[in-house]
């Protein structure tokens, strides 16, 4: 594929050089020209030195046969225009913009595009390290929004029913493994200390289960 990125701050330079290793075509734009500093010396790809809402710039980057776009700059109104341009003036298929300042976040949305908040999605990773160790998070869905959290069954769920453990949650099993074998979970299935349980769950979900794994709390 070929792909544009706009900007080459420590995210872009960093992008840009993974998707130059996997074999893509990729071109970067900064209007700050020291900047390409950034990139990894092996990187081979094409850069750009302009303006990055300049259509000029963009043409000269190969927009009109691009496969995707990436905005990355710490600029969010900046990462929303040229991502709008690029998806609705050059029909590029893929457009993927990074969000900044989580109050921009609507303004993003508002555009309909594909949004990945660093910001708002660390915070909420170290706010759940920081929490009791139960759930830890295997893959994350939007800006961390739902999670699937792979949780080790502790003594206090012995003898509990999944679909009784989850009732009540923002939360769903997804896969479930005994003994080296998984399947997917029914929801009369009867828990053993030790077993591992895939959930899909919000923030809040994933709360109210390591709050009923409590000893001294929650349903039994």
């Amino acid at each position: 594929m070929f792909i544009i990125v706009v900007g080459c701050g420590r995210v872009g330079a960093e992008l840009a050089f993974r998707l130059y290793q996997r074999g893509h075509q990729v071109a970067v734009i900064d209007q700050v020209g020291s900047s390409f500093a950034n990139l990894d010396p092996d990187y081979r790809g094409r850069t750009i030195e302009g303006e990055v809402l300049s259509q000029d710039v963009l043409t000269r980057a190969g927009i009109e046969e691009a496969d995707g776009l990436t905005a990355v700059t710490n600029s969010d109104s900046v990462n929303a225009v040229v991502g709008h341009m690029a998806r609705e003036v050059y029909k590029v298929s893929n457009v993927v913009v990074r969000n900044y300042d989580p109050r921009w976040l609507p303004m993003h949305e508002a555009f309909g595009l594909q949004v990945v908040s660093s910001t708002a999605w660390g915070a909420q990773r170290i706010e759940e390290l920081l929490y009791q160790p139960l759930g830890r998070a295997v893959f994350s869905a939007g800006n961390g929004e739902v999670e699937i959290y792979e949780l080790v069954v502790p003594e206090a769920w012995r003898g509990r029913r999944v679909g009784d453990l989850l009732a009540g949650t923002e939360s769903m099993a997804v896969a479930f493994t005994r003994a080296g074998r998984s399947l997917l979970p029914a929801a009369d299935l009867v828990l053993e200390p030790s077993d591992i349980l895939l959930v899909s769950a919000t923030l809040a979900g994933i709360e109210a289960l390591r709050e009923r794994a409590a000893p001294a709390g929650g349903p039994r």
